[in-house]
């Protein structure tokens, strides 16, 4: 056990992991397939904010596939555009790495733990590095959104849940960690300030009268977006897709699960009197991570990078000795949501049932309904038991 412990700890091994697998992944990408596509909706979504044409048309001689960023984006992937594509889509790949592995490693856990949630979290970064997703750096806004509120720097707090929003909407669950302020009132002001110079900043590379626009139509093309997501094999990963799968249900509403979903998670804030107790926060946190993928109807298999450090946060936040329940929760996790999309899972199940019957969400759920459950009842380190309201 102490030398396993010793393998899991060891810091040089778990960060070669890290950052060592993305960069083989999309170094291979390159060698093998010499396909940037997701890449050049990226690049591209800046070269059009330049020339003042619509971020969300369909460009076929540039890429497959449509851009769903907003205009500030074009200032994140900018300065990648300026290497050739295959150097430039490396750096992008690590950028995201590094943004996630420095908001896990904020983390207010105690010694170490964060090297562990980095070992758990890998193989998920794999997947959405080998896509060559912005998802890892929209999961690090949102942790650093909730490490600076921790750390009483609400200024730049409210610039991450901003950031978050403005680049894909994700970002917006930030505001779960409002509670946690110290300083309120100063928070809403750094939000509206930061909203406001995110709404101009692309104006300085394109025109006010186009950014505007570009608002106007990114929100018609969410609309049309969440629509073909009912029906689209790689996506709807979640819980609506795997209840229309599994009731024959096609014409399941949305708002059907989205709802009740909200009021649970809603209610895990009756318990004031935990609000300043980290461990109650750590479950938040994890609880909103999870929530952002499972109940989003775009969510596909590379989005999981932002709900598996929710599952690793509260496997690391479980009291100790663990309970078997979560261990098979945690074990389900791991195997089904995690493994499922790799060459390490059998292609028939991962084909004929983990794909069709969106089974990558189920082990989240289920541990997003346990967080939920925690949060109404674990009576926390060193408080007296806590009822709700």
């Amino acid at each position: 056990m102490k030398k396993l412990s010793n393998l899991i700890y060891n810091k040089p091994l778990v960060f070669s992991l890290w950052f060592g697998l993305s960069f083989i992944m999309v170094v291979k990408g390159i060698l093998i397939h010499a396909s940037y596509n997701n890449y050049q909706v990226f690049k591209y979504n800046f070269i059009h904010t330049i020339h003042q044409q619509n971020l969300f048309a369909d460009y076929p001689q540039q890429y497959f596939d449509l851009n769903h960023y907003g205009p500030i984006f074009s200032l994140i992937i900018a300065p990648f555009t300026f290497f050739p594509d295959n150097v430039g889509v490396v750096l992008w790949v690590m950028f995201n790495a590094f943004v996630l592995f420095k908001a896990i490693q904020l983390l207010p856990l105690k010694e170490n733990q964060y090297v562990v949630i980095l070992l758990i979290c890998a193989h998920e970064l794999l997947t959405a590095s080998a896509n060559l997703q912005s998802n890892p750096m929209v999961a690090g806004l949102i942790i650093l959104s909730f490490c600076f509120i921790k750390r009483k720097q609400d200024f730049w707090a409210a610039l991450m849940i901003a950031l978050g929003t403005f680049i894909k909407l994700y970002g917006i669950v930030g505001l779960a960690f409002f509670f946690f302020s110290d300083n309120k009132l100063k928070f809403i002001a750094s939000l509206i300030f930061w909203s406001v110079v995110l709404f101009l900043l692309p104006m300085l590379i394109s025109s006010p009268a186009f950014i505007v626009q570009t608002y106007h139509d990114w929100y018609i093309d969410l609309i049309a977006k969440n629509n073909a997501n009912a029906t689209s094999t790689m996506q709807g990963i979640s819980v609506m897709g795997f209840l229309r799968k599994i009731l024959n249900w096609q014409g399941l509403a949305n708002i059907y699960v989205i709802a009740p979903a909200i009021l649970l998670f809603g209610l895990s804030y009756l318990r004031v009197k935990c609000y300043k107790i980290t461990e109650y926060q750590l479950l938040i946190l994890a609880s909103a991570l999870i929530f952002t993928v499972i109940f989003s109807s775009s969510a596909e298999s590379s989005t999981y990078i932002i709900a598996f450090p929710g599952v690793a946060i509260w496997f690391m936040n479980l009291k100790r000795p663990v309970t078997w329940l979560d261990v098979t929760l945690f074990v389900a996790a791991l195997v089904l949501t995690s493994l499922s999309p790799s060459d390490l899972f059998p292609k028939y199940v991962r084909v004929h049932y983990v794909m069709p019957y969106r089974l990558k969400a189920l082990p989240c759920f289920l541990i997003w309904l346990k967080i939920i459950y925690e949060t109404y009842t674990r009576n926390f380190t060193g408080q007296k038991h806590v009822n709700i309201a």
